[in-house]
């Protein structure tokens, strides 16, 4: 009688943990604490760069495994800001970005892999201008979580990668006498992040 109370009792406590086991944690991009930034070189000479004030995003993952870590961004493309409103317009006017018809760009993780100690290589898949592409975050961190002064629970990490804007449909440019293009093909993404764990 008591082995089998015992063997019920083993059960019982085990379905009672899988689902806790199989949870997964969820954190909250604070975008008030995180960059969405660009470069991208202009007539040859110099880089421009700008960055997307409003986005939104979650990152979860089940504890320390990196295989269960998944990433959904969206970002809000009227929101470029470059210091120019001149340029700001004209990146997003039907030559560019045509926030009109593409308000927003969105960023879904796939897979990630290890890429050295602290570091990562998330693979996703980027919509952006209808179009979607996959490419490859170059990823450092996560930080050690920390608890702020009002009891939340936060981490962040930092990211880049390299984009074809040609690729994305994005392939307005006028030529310079000198040679080569007003505007560079090639834009380079920095992202700095921190996040909030959801109670």
């Amino acid at each position: 009688m008591k082995n089998w109370m015992s063997r019920t009792l083993i059960a019982l406590a085990l379905v009672t943990a899988a689902p806790l086991a199989a949870s997964a944690d969820t954190w909250q991009i604070d975008p008030g604490h995180s960059t969405v930034g660009f470069t991208v070189r202009h007539m040859t000479i110099s880089s421009v760069g700008g960055q997307f004030d409003k986005f939104a995003g979650t990152i979860t993952a089940k504890g320390n495994d990196p295989a269960s870590v998944s990433i959904d961004v969206t970002v809000d493309t009227a929101s470029i800001d470059t210091r120019s409103s001149d340029r700001d317009a004209d990146l997003k006017s039907a030559n560019f970005l045509d926030v009109a018809k593409y308000p927003t760009m969105t960023f879904k993780s796939k897979k990630i892999e290890a890429a050295g100690t602290g570091k990562w290589n998330i693979v996703g898949d980027l919509t952006l201008h209808g179009v979607t592409k996959e490419v490859t975050l170059a990823v450092e961190g996560p930080t050690a979580p920390i608890k702020d002064p009002w009891g939340n629970t936060r981490a962040g990490a930092s990211a880049t990668t390299k984009i074809s804007r040609k690729a994305f449909g994005l392939t307005w440019n006028k030529m310079i006498e000198a040679g080569g293009a007003v505007v560079g093909d090639e834009i380079s993404v920095s992202i700095d992040v921190e996040a909030v764990k959801k109670k």
